[in-house]
């Protein structure tokens, strides 16, 4: 199978539909030629509204922590978006639910298979973290994040660039003081 064609029979996907609030709308973005893959958690509202991932305030934050605009980050030839659920997945106590459990395992090996030119994947977030690092995360997301050298070059965590976490950033500045420049260094020698 094709990529295209792998991508169409993930946006027919029906796996999970009767768990879904809005119905399905599997959004991601995947190209063969893509230097960098980006797993997030799952579409919020506005990105199902619009079917375009990262189409909201954190996806303004990640390109900002990225240091590359929209026209470079939905390039399916440069960036691959490829979340660890493809639909929203509703709403909880405190923010949207997890992705659905049934999504990652079906669907992420398969997409990798179809991108060999990836040289690294963005880990952004908990489920991501936990999905790809498995018993290698510490004991925390911040230090996870902090010891993302300790998971070049294949995978860099970073935590989820939503606009609930600006506590989480405000008490942990090195975040961005420290690891978003290397982050953007790192980045702009992949997307050249």
């Amino acid at each position: 199978m094709t990529l295209d064609g792998l991508l169409a029979e993930i946006r027919a996907c029906r796996i999970c539909e009767a768990h879904l609030p809005l119905g399905p709308r599997p959004t991601l973005q995947a190209g063969a030629a893509a230097r960098l893959l980006i797993v997030g958690q799952a579409p919020g509202t506005k990105v199902h509204a619009t079917g375009i991932p990262f189409n909201d305030p954190s996806g303004d934050r990640l390109r900002d922590w990225l240091g590359i605009g929209r026209d470079a980050f939905y390039d399916r030839s440069k960036v691959a978006l490829v979340p660890q659920g493809f639909c929203y997945p509703g709403k909880g106590k405190g923010g949207d639910l997890p992705p659905r459990p049934e999504c990652a395992p079906t669907w992420q090996a398969k997409v990798r298979r179809h991108m060999p030119r990836i040289a690294l994947t963005l880990l952004v977030g908990q489920y991501a973290q936990r999905h790809y690092l498995g018993d290698r995360r510490k004991p925390t997301l911040a230090a996870t994040a902090e010891a993302y050298e300790d998971y070049l070059p294949e995978f860099w965590p970073i935590p989820h660039p939503s606009p609930r976490n600006l506590l989480w950033l405000r008490r942990n500045p090195w975040f961005e003081r420290d690891v978003v420049p290397a982050l953007r260094k790192k980045v702009k020698s992949l997307l050249v």
